[in-house]
């Protein structure tokens, strides 16, 4: 980490006043990095409010084409917004927010999710959650407006994610739904008239979403697209997106079943560690019977997830990895929702939110197997994303606050924890075969998803022989490659067929990072020191894989 303020640029300023324009045409963004200024509103998701940000796209980018970086900061920040920008018009000239619906990052899920990371200690923050309450009717109508064009021009998402979405927002509309349930929380904080007004905004907001249902169910699903594949150029710039690097993608599917055979092979001699003569299948049930490795409800989960990245953090900070005070504490929580997603959210800039491991626990889900989870609070917490981006917002000294907090890629991320997780069994916290096993199973699990995604999306050829994918064969691959709960099973294998190019970027980020680690020990021979090698690749805060390994080669 750099210990002296390096003087801001011209780059910086046009950096800087991007994340401005943003946090304007899109204050979730704004919530997300702890920017309060606009927490009353939420985004414009009309076709008019499209076109309002791919016009400030244009203008950012031909500002940025003009300027002339003076450090390797500066060129970092030029290649990666730049990047960004880019895709950001591709994304434009294919239509891709007509289509723009899926079960876990549209927005569908964007205008509900906000309320998770607004402060809600003192009145004044429930002021401000009634009135963007009260915004959620008009950013719904303005995403169903955006959605009907595409109707109008043929470019639809597939009807599976119009039924799979449906079904979230009717759940949302529910009277006793998410929203009347949140404000719940207000308490003894707010007074009577804006208790009123909470009233009103959570009705309104849960009635938004019933239109929403509605229109999904009525509108869109009759005229929505049957098939669950995007094709090869929509497919390539979504998985450019999501890495930030351009990659074969006929190789990388091959690459894919090679790597998932070598995962199955790993897992079949740890399982015979755990039981002698055991398959996979037998390990997991005699470890699923064994009562000291469950958790049993919601509490005895998120107690363990703390207890256990506490210790991490502790440890990690004394031996391994330079962590920084503002970062030491990661809080664990169960998300309000039942959608089945464990994720993370990062610190807001000042601070003053900690960075957050999420569990969406699905609906009647109430126990919880430790070895399978032990390597998911690595991934999510330290060394993973929490080590990751904390460490970049910490570094003020030297990146703007679009290199902080907004840069990156899924790639990028989710590729360090895969590789986290491998640096844990590593350092010797899978030593137990049990841990080691459920480690395994996640990056089997990431692996199966490199050929599932590419082969949906492209229409390749199963690995069976038998012909070529559908989304219907994906679940049963899918199914065959997980020790996983049905419920969780349903839910990843609809995020895959909705958000192509995001599930394979954990897996080839993975790869790219050890290819990366890999280049610079031989370059650097007996200098090499991994420790180092960490402390120089995170302190660049995110970026696309490609920038990475342009600054790692420098």
């Amino acid at each position: 980490m750099a210990t002296e303020d390096r003087a801001p640029t011209d780059v910086d300023r046009i950096a800087e006043e991007w994340v401005d324009t943003i946090v304007v045409l899109n204050p979730t963004v704004g919530t997300y990095i702890g920017r309060t200024d606009q927490d009353h509103r939420l985004p414009d998701f009309s076709p008019d409010g499209h076109e309002a940000r791919i016009a400030a796209v244009r203008a950012t980018r031909a500002a940025l084409e003009a300027a002339n970086p003076v450090d390797d900061v500066d060129r970092i920040t030029v290649a990666d917004l730049g990047g960004e920008l880019g895709l950001d018009l591709g994304a434009d000239a294919a239509g891709l927010h007509l289509r723009d619906l899926n079960v876990i990052a549209s927005p569908a899920q964007e205008i509900r999710e906000v309320f998770d990371l607004m402060p809600t200690a003192a009145e004044e923050d429930w002021a401000r959650i009634a009135t963007r309450l009260g915004a959620v009717a008009g950013a719904i109508d303005g995403y169903v407006e955006t959605l009907r064009l595409g109707v109008e021009r043929g470019i639809v998402p597939a009807v599976r994610q119009v039924h799979e979405v449906a079904v979230q927002a009717r759940r949302h509309a529910r009277h006793d739904g998410f929203f009347p349930t949140f404000i719940g929380g207000a308490g003894a904080v707010a007074g009577e008239a804006l208790r009123r007004d909470l009233d009103a905004g959570a009705a309104g907001a849960a009635s938004a979403y019933g239109r929403l249902a509605e229109f999904l169910e009525v509108e869109l699903a009759p005229r929505a697209g049957e098939a669950d594949a995007v094709g090869r150029e929509v497919y390539a710039l979504r998985s450019r997106h999501f890495l930030g690097a351009v990659i074969d993608l006929d190789e990388t599917y091959e690459w894919g079943i090679e790597e998932l055979a070598r995962m199955v092979a790993e897992q079949e001699a740890v399982a015979d560690q755990i039981l002698p003569g055991a398959s996979v299948e037998e390990a997991v049930a005699h470890l699923e019977s064994d009562p000291a490795r469950k958790l049993v409800g919601t509490d005895a989960l998120q107690r363990w997830m703390q207890e256990t990245s506490d210790r991490a953090v502790a440890e990690l900070g004394a031996t391994q990895f330079d962590i920084p005070e503002e970062i030491r504490t990661l809080e664990c929580r169960i998300a309000p929702t039942q959608e089945g997603g464990i994720y993370y959210t990062g610190p807001s800039d000042d601070f003053t939110r900690p960075g957050r491991m999420w569990w969406s626990v699905p609906e009647g889900v109430t126990e919880f197997d430790t070895w399978r989870e032990k390597t998911t609070v690595y991934h999510e917490g330290v060394p993973g994303h929490h080590l990751q981006i904390g460490q970049a917002v910490v570094n003020r000294r030297q990146l703007n606050t679009w290199r902080r907090q907004l840069a990156g890629t899924s790639g990028h991320a989710e590729g360090w924890a895969l590789y986290a997780e491998r640096l844990m069994q590593d350092l010797g916290y899978l030593d137990d075969p049990a841990d080691r096993l459920g480690m395994l199973d996640g990056q089997r699990m990431r692996a199966a998803r490199v050929v599932l995604d590419i082969g949906v999306h492209l229409g390749k050829q199963r690995p069976d022989g038998e012909g070529a994918w559908t989304g219907e064969y994906a679940f049963e691959f899918m199914g065959r490659n997980v020790n996983m709960p049905p419920e969780f099973v349903r839910f990843e294998v609809h995020r895959y067929l909705g958000w192509p190019g995001q599930a394979p970027s954990y897996k080839v980020g993975q790869r790219i990072w050890e290819q990366l680690r890999d280049d610079v020990r031989r370059r650097e021979g007996e200098r090499f020191d991994i420790r180092a090698f960490h402390r120089r690749a995170l302190s660049l805060g995110g970026v696309g894989l490609d920038t990475l390994r342009g600054a790692l080669a420098a």
